[in-house]
C-alpha cells in the first residue's frame, strides 16, 4: 500500500510531465506559424501549377526556366497577335521578333506564391491548387523584343487629337465670319489593351483583340464666339484722281492682308508681306517720293496702302512697332498720319496686343483704299480717333538756279537766259500725332504717338549753258523766280486749311 508521500511524488510527476508537454506543442506551434517559411519546401512549384500553357508541377525554378524558354523556342512561330481597329487591322508575328528576356523574374514571384503564412493558411493554399490548379501568363512583350513598339506605333496611327471649332474668316463673301465643323480625338486605353493581351495569350496563341478606345470631345466655348468679332475699326484713303497703275499697285498692296488673321502676340511687318515691289511680282510704274520729289518708279502708291492700314490700326487700338513719314507729307492724311514704306529701310510693323485674334480686310475700289479691322468690340461707349497738330511751318529757301552743263535739259533750255522750272520751293512743317480716347462722347484720355519734321524743298531752275551768237535774242522767259518764304500767321493758316487741320 503506497504512502502519502508516494502519492503525492507522482501527482508531482505527472503535472511537470503535462507543463512540459504543453511547452512543446507550443514551441512547435510556434515555429510553425513564425518559421515555417523557412522550414517548408520553397525550390519546387506546386503540383497543378501551368504556366504559358505549361505544367511545371514539382519542377525547380531552373528546370520550369528551361521548359517554358524551350516551349517559347518552339512555338515563337505560332504567336500571332491581330489588333483591330474599325476597318483596320494590324498583325504581329512572334517571328518578327527575337527573344530578349528570360521567365527568372517573374518566376520568384510564382514559386513564392502560397508560401506565406501559417501551415495551416499555407496548407489551405496547397490543397486548393492541387484541386483547382494554377495557371498563370507571363506577357509575351516581356519576353521578345520589339512588341511595345510595335504597339506604340499601332496607336500612333489610330490616336488623334480633338480638333476645335475655328472661326473661318472669309473678308469677300457676304457672311465674313463662320465656324469650322469640330472632330472627335481618339484616345486608345493602354492599360486596357495591354491587359487583354495578356488574358488572350492565356487561352492561346494566335488571338485577336479589338483595341479599346474612347473619343475625346474638344473642350470648346462656341456659346459667343462669333458674337464676340465686331467692327474695331475702319478707315480709308482717296485717290480718284490717281493714275490707272498707282491705283492697280495699291490694289495690289493691300490685297496681300485681305483675309488676314493675326494671332495674339504676333508681329506683322509690311515689307515682308508685300514681298518685293518688282514688276514680276505685279507692280506697274507710277509716281513715288523720292528725296523731296515725285519721280517714276515701280511700285507707287504702296505708300498709300501701308497708310491706310497704319490708320486704321491706330483706330483699333492695335500696337505698332514702326512707322515712317515721308520727306514731302502725303495728301491723303493729316500731317504724322502718313506711313511710307521703302524695302531695306523703311517699315510699318505692327503686333496684336489683344488677348484675341484680329481680322483684316483690305481692299480698293474706283476711288478708294480701305481697310477694316475686325476682332474683340471695343469696350462700351469707348470711341477711339486721330488728332494732327500743326506745330510750325518751316519756310522754304525759294528757287535755285543750276546751269545745265551736261545738257541733260537741252530739249528744254539751251542758252543762257533760257529758264525751265524742274520743280516749284514747298515749304516744310513741325507737326504731331496723337491718339485720343473717348468715354461716352468725353474725351478721357490723349496718347502722343508721333514728332515729326517734313523739310522744306528749294525750288529747282535749269538755265542753259550756251551763250548767245551776234545778233540772237531770246524772248522773255515764262519761269518766275521764287524768293525765300516768310512765314506769316496766314501762312500757318494755310498749311491748317490744306491738311484740314482744326
Amino acid at each position: 500500500m503506497k504512502t502519502i508521500q508516494q502519492v503525492k511524488s507522482n501527482k508531482s510527476s505527472i503535472i511537470w510531465l503535462s507543463i512540459v508537454c504543453i511547452i512543446a506543442v507550443l514551441l512547435l506551434l510556434f515555429c510553425q506559424f513564425y518559421f515555417g517559411d523557412n522550414i517548408s519546401d520553397k525550390t519546387t512549384f506546386y503540383q497543378n501549377t501551368h504556366i504559358n500553357g505549361v505544367d511545371v508541377s514539382g519542377m525547380t525554378k531552373s528546370e520550369a526556366n528551361d521548359a517554358l524558354s524551350k516551349n517559347l523556342v518552339d512555338n515563337i512561330e505560332n504567336i500571332k497577335l491581330t489588333l483591330k481597329n474599325g476597318d483596320n487591322s494590324w498583325e504581329i508575328k512572334g517571328s518578327d521578333f527575337e527573344i530578349v528576356g528570360s521567365f527568372d523574374n517573374s518566376l520568384d514571384n510564382i514559386i513564392n506564391y502560397g508560401r506565406e503564412g501559417n501551415i495551416f493558411q499555407k496548407k489551405k493554399i496547397e490543397n486548393k491548387i492541387k484541386n483547382e490548379g494554377l495557371s498563370i501568363n507571363i506577357p509575351y512583350q516581356n519576353l521578345l523584343g520589339g512588341v511595345d513598339e510595335k504597339i506604340d506605333d499601332i496607336i500612333k496611327e489610330i490616336e488623334k487629337e480633338p480638333i476645335k471649332s475655328i472661326v473661318v474668316f472669309n473678308p469677300n463673301a457676304q457672311t465674313m465670319f463662320s465656324l469650322s465643323e469640330s472632330q472627335n480625338g481618339i484616345k486608345v486605353d493602354r492599360a486596357a489593351l495591354e491587359q487583354a493581351i495578356n488574358d488572350a495569350f492565356q487561352e492561346g496563341d494566335d488571338v485577336t483583340i479589338n483595341i479599346p478606345f474612347e473619343e475625346i470631345t474638344p473642350s470648346e466655348n462656341l456659346e459667343n464666339l462669333l458674337e464676340n468679332i465686331k467692327l474695331r475699326a475702319k478707315f480709308s484713303t482717296n485717290y480718284a484722281k490717281s493714275s490707272e497703275n498707282r491705283k492697280s499697285n495699291i490694289k495690289l498692296a493691300l490685297s496681300n492682308f485681305n483675309g488676314m488673321i493675326v494671332e495674339p502676340e504676333q508681329e506683322i511687318s509690311f515689307n515682308n508681306v508685300t514681298g518685293p515691289r518688282t514688276s514680276q511680282n505685279g507692280y506697274s510704274n507710277a509716281y513715288i517720293i523720292f528725296n523731296g520729289s515725285y519721280v517714276s518708279g515701280v511700285g507707287g502708291g504702296v505708300c498709300q496702302a501701308s497708310t491706310t492700314l497704319y490708320n486704321a490700326l491706330l483706330l483699333a487700338d492695335i500696337e505698332i512697332l514702326q512707322a515712317n513719314h515721308h520727306s514731302l507729307p502725303a495728301s491723303y492724311v493729316p500731317l504724322s498720319f502718313d506711313a511710307m514704306v521703302s524695302e531695306g529701310y523703311a517699315d510699318l510693323v505692327f503686333k496684336n496686343n489683344l488677348d484675341t485674334p484680329i481680322y483684316i480686310k483690305a481692299y480698293g475700289n474706283d476711288s478708294e483704299a480701305i481697310v477694316e479691322i475686325y476682332g474683340q468690340p471695343l469696350d462700351d461707349g469707348l470711341e477711339i480717333k486721330t488728332r494732327s497738330e500743326l506745330v510750325k511751318v518751316i519756310p522754304h529757301g525759294g528757287d535755285k538756279i543750276i546751269v545745265d552743263k551736261d545738257g541733260k535739259y537741252s530739249d528744254k533750255v539751251l542758252y543762257k537766259g533760257e529758264y525751265y522750272r524742274v520743280k516749284y520751293p514747298q515749304e516744310g512743317y513741325e507737326s504731331k500725332g496723337y491718339v485720343q480716347y473717348y468715354k461716352d462722347g468725353k474725351l478721357i484720355e490723349e496718347k502722343k504717338i508721333r514728332h515729326d519734321h517734313y523739310q522744306p524743298q528749294n525750288g529747282i531752275i535749269v538755265e542753259g549753258s550756251a551763250s548767245l551768237e551776234e545778233g540772237m535774242s531770246l524772248p522773255a522767259s515764262n519761269v518766275k523766280y521764287i524768293n525765300p518764304q516768310k512765314v506769316t500767321k496766314q501762312t500757318l493758316e494755310n498749311a491748317k486749311r490744306k491738311f484740314n487741320i482744326i
